[in-house]
């Protein structure tokens, strides 16, 4: 069991006009204190719902099944009160957009401010203090705590957003596609201040992107999502230098290599698009768009196999794919379905 974040067996269905909409269905994710986790995959894949669900800011519209455990405790059986104590103090999260998520009519000092005197982390006359320290820390001037967000820049606004996520000093830091929107200088700069946070502090970080490269650079582990699955798991530059999955293959190919001018005049893209959920194909749901293909594929939805197994003998990486799967039961379902 992990110290900090576990979650097993998550399962989450929209309701909508059109009938039921399974968003994410059945993943398991682990974090220590003190490591990184990326997660992968293209929109639509699960990405952003599992973020929410982990401290339940998803809709009324949806259904979690499974457990989310937060340092032992399940945040999908927590009562009201608790959980408003565990949102900010447990866990807090950077979401892509930070002008979207700042309120435009208050200074940010008393942005950052908010969390300290909502959770009275900090006495009244520290609060502050706490803010100067926190602004210190992301790197911003304490000027700028009278300024209104629209007078900051989008890294200087991103960096806003990490400060009220550090203000309570959480374990755990969520960053929802927290570089997207930014330039390439900015990107490196708050990469760089969430990688060191997570150093200095010990706290564990769940990182969202739809970026390989961003995650290879930061975290320690990266997990690959497809139509609400994971497909792929394990330390994010194997997953990233040398994927098992074809679909972890394919996003790792669609991004052009520096010095390779043949990746960077013709970059290797992913035909088709991704299933509805709603009608997810039969058999593995990447089936459709898979270069490697087999008529076996068809009935079977492999589940996540080990590749291969660390120093310590121990498996270390996974991938839900009948190529690194075990070789008796692929060849017997071929077998099977050719029988048929």
């Amino acid at each position: 069991m992990s110290g900090l974040l576990d979650v097993r067996d998550l399962r989450v269905t929209y309701t909508t006009s059109g009938g039921e909409i399974p968003a994410v269905r059945g993943v398991n994710l682990s974090l220590d204190p003190g490591d990184t986790l990326g997660v992968a995959g293209e929109s639509g894949s699960g990405k952003s719902t599992v973020a929410l669900a982990l401290l339940r800011l998803l809709p009324a519209t949806a259904r979690v099944t499974g457990d989310i455990l937060l340092e032992g405790e399940n945040v999908l059986e927590m009562k009201w009160g608790r959980l408003r104590a565990v949102r900010w103090v447990g866990a807090s999260v950077v979401f892509q957009g930070a002008m979207h998520s700042l309120n435009p009519v208050k200074r940010i000092g008393d942005q950052i401010a908010e969390p300290l005197l909502l959770h009275r982390t900090v006495k009244p006359d520290r609060v502050d203090a706490r803010v100067t320290e926190l602004l210190e820390q992301v790197g911003l001037p304490v000027s700028r705590t009278r300024d209104y967000p629209h007078q900051l820049s989008g890294g200087q606004r991103q960096r806003v957003m990490i400060a009220m996520a550090l203000a309570c000093e959480p374990r755990l830091i969520i960053a929802d596609e927290a570089t997207t929107a930014l330039d390439v200088m900015i990107q490196a700069q708050i990469l760089a201040l969430l990688r060191g946070l997570v150093e200095e502090t010990g706290i564990g970080m769940l990182m969202i992107s739809h970026d390989l490269s961003v995650l290879a650079a930061t975290c320690d582990r990266l997990a690959v999502m497809y139509a609400g699955r994971i497909v792929e798991e394990g330390p994010a530059r194997d997953v990233v230098h040398r994927p098992a999955h074809p679909y972890a293959s394919a996003l790792s190919a669609a991004f052009p290599k520096i010095g390779d001018p043949a990746s960077r005049l013709a970059p290797r893209g992913l035909p088709g698009d991704p299933p509805d959920p709603a009608d997810p194909p039969s058999g593995c749901v990447f089936r459709p768009r898979c270069a490697v293909v087999e008529s076996v594929c068809a009935s079977v939805d492999p589940p996540l196999w080990p590749v291969h197994s660390g120093a310590d003998g121990n498996a270390d990486r996974y991938a839900a794919c009948v190529h690194v799967g075990p070789g008796p039961l692929v060849k017997e379902t071929s077998a099977e379905e050719t029988s048929r």
